[in-house]
């Protein structure tokens, strides 16, 4: 039976309205899809962001914590210097307190040529020589000249030889004004020279008690693994 015009376009719009349906549908779940895809994609995203950041601010905090205890520990060592400064130059004020004592040392006789009496005798134990020239205060050359028999002889007495010594009455320390007294011994036309003044044994005395020194101005230093 042939279908009419009527039916044929009522089949038609049927189909068309089917295919529309469908597309739509199909549309709608694209759409659905695409939406669901976007929203996991911008979560990942915002997440990945949230991470980058919270890594930037906490790199940040640690280079500043660094940064702090870089600071700090500069200013301690600055505080730790600004200490042993003022230390050393407390030390060295009473070590130069000293020196300018050394003047009174040669005021009492009796004790100034004992002391001359020591200096002289070791200087002759260093040397071993048996020519020796000592130089002296211009003032002290008569006190030097009265202890030299005391000297020769101790000198002799351990030795077993015998020495001459003269005192230089040409070459005075006339200039030399920061020598507060003591003597210069010299052998072998002056090669060879021991420093027995007061200033040298000042020196030498005070850099062998520096630590005795220290201890006792400013205590024990808990850190100091060694007294030198």
């Amino acid at each position: 039976m042939a279908l009419s015009d009527a039916d044929v376009q009522k089949q038609i719009k049927h189909m068309m309205a089917f295919i529309d349906q469908e597309a739509n549908e199909k549309a709608e779940e694209i759409d659905a899809k695409a939406e669901e895809e976007f929203n996991i994609e911008k979560g990942r995203l915002v997440q990945q962001q949230r991470v980058k950041i919270m890594e930037y601010y906490e790199k940040k905090e640690k280079n500043l914590e660094l940064q702090k205890k870089i600071q700090n520990s500069n200013l301690l060592n600055q505080a730790r210097l600004r200490v042993l400064k003022a230390r050393e130059d407390h030390v060295e004020s009473l070590l130069e307190e000293a020196r300018m004592r050394l003047g009174t040392v040669t005021k009492d006789t009796i004790k100034y040529s004992k002391l001359l009496e020591g200096l002289i005798t070791q200087g002759l134990f260093q040397l071993l020589e048996s020519v020796v020239v000592i130089q002296t205060r211009r003032q002290d050359t008569a006190l030097v000249e009265s202890v030299l028999p005391q000297c020769i002889e101790a000198y002799k007495k351990e030795t077993k030889k015998s020495v001459d010594v003269s005192v230089d009455k040409e070459n005075f320390w006339t200039i030399m004004s920061d020598i507060s007294g003591g003597v210069v011994l010299l052998a072998q036309r002056g090669k060879i020279r021991v420093e027995n003044t007061l200033e040298s044994r000042l020196e030498l005395i005070s850099k062998q008690m520096l630590p005795e020194i220290r201890e006792a101005l400013f205590g024990i230093n808990p850190n100091r693994k060694f007294s030198d």
